[in-house]
């Protein structure tokens, strides 16, 4: 085998199967007047082209401050990066120039916000918006511009672009102005999209064809995606492989079929046993009891042991590492062989 053969890429310049994305022991706090929370402890994870990784926690697990972290745009301060690479295709972002961070954020890699109507500007037109990105980054004139951003509304599926263009966000539904930030995403044709609670505040229907659109972009463009969400519900079709985080930690990492048939850590055991299902109809829904650890003061041990119902003396004074449980598969619990051996106690 050639030196060439070993080192084939696709059409983008990356060898296939190799990382896009590697997040390795990163680490981050918010140095506050009330003291420091310790927002990120350790995480790790990678994402590969064409692949989908979901990452899962309740509110103040940390994804969002990973994902701002990665494209450069999280406060600093009071945020600190005290720890950690974020590679993309190889290079350490955090060693890069502000102006080299630039020249990959929306260009290489792009994010979908949560909140639509907050991300959009009220007082531009959304064409005028999206083809901001070819103004800035391209340099093309504003009439070439509009032509552009209608292809980009008619690539998210939005009825009437040529019509719709010199509309503003408040005139579209939540749905649409979704899609917006999705074509407003794809504009520089990305290689990784990181997309943080794309369907939140979106009925279940708008919900499955947002999702259903991101898939079919993907599958075309054989992009990475990484998903942020706190939903399970809406990752089961299209996730690969899924990151549960809790307190600033991954806890549990597995393919989406492995972790939804046997979890391997109580959090996530408690996260699909929170899921509504129709054979449970008429019952309370399960909820994990407590609340998520305040990032100031982190419990000893594993930080999930004061919800824990199967919490033992270890648990409460040695953190547990995430390790290797099965082929595949990590978890960040001491009983964690004893959990998939169906062994617990």
């Amino acid at each position: 085998m050639t030196t060439n053969q070993l080192t084939k890429t696709d059409a983008k310049g990356t060898v296939p199967g190799a990382p896009l994305l590697e997040v390795d022991n990163l680490h981050v706090e918010f140095r506050t007047r009330d003291g420091v929370a310790k927002a990120i402890n350790g995480v790790s994870y990678s994402v590969a082209a064409g692949e989908t990784l979901a990452v899962l926690g309740e509110s103040g697990s940390g994804k969002s401050v990973t994902a701002q972290t990665i494209m450069g745009i999280l406060d600093m301060p009071p945020g600190v990066i005290t720890k950690g690479e974020i590679r993309f295709q190889g290079r350490d972002m955090l060693k890069m120039s502000g102006e080299e961070r630039r020249k990959i954020r929306g260009n290489k890699i792009a994010m979908i916000f949560q909140d639509a109507l907050s991300a959009l500007n009220p007082v531009y037109s959304v064409g005028f918006q999206l083809g901001e990105m070819f103004r800035v980054h391209k340099g093309m004139s504003r009439k070439d511009a509009k032509a552009k951003a209608i292809e980009l509304m008619d690539l998210v599926k939005i009825p009437a672009a040529k019509q719709r263009v010199s509309d503003y966000p408040h005139q579209f539904s939540g749905g649409m102005r979704q899609r917006i930030m999705i074509a407003m995403a794809m504009a520089l044709d990305p290689e990784l999209i990181i997309a943080d609670e794309p369907t939140t505040a979106l009925d279940v229907t708008v919900q499955a064809q947002v999702m259903d659109l991101l898939a079919d972009l993907q599958r075309e463009r054989n992009m990475g995606l990484i998903l942020i969400t706190h939903d399970l519900g809406v990752v089961a079709d299209v996730a690969d492989k899924i990151a549960v985080m809790y307190a600033g930690r991954i806890v549990e990492e597995a393919s989406v079929h492995d972790l939804y048939q046997r979890p391997a850590h109580p959090y996530t055991e408690g996260l699909l046993a929170s899921i509504p299902r129709l054979d449970l109809k008429g019952q309370d829904l399960y909820a994990i009891k407590g609340l998520p650890p305040n990032l100031m003061r982190i419990p000893t041990g594993c930080a999930f042991n004061p919800r824990c119902p199967y919490a033992q003396d270890v648990c409460r004074t040695d953190v547990p590492p995430l390790h290797e449980v099965a082929p595949g598969r990590g978890s960040a619990c001491h009983f964690a062989k004893e959990v998939l051996d169906g062994n617990r106690g």
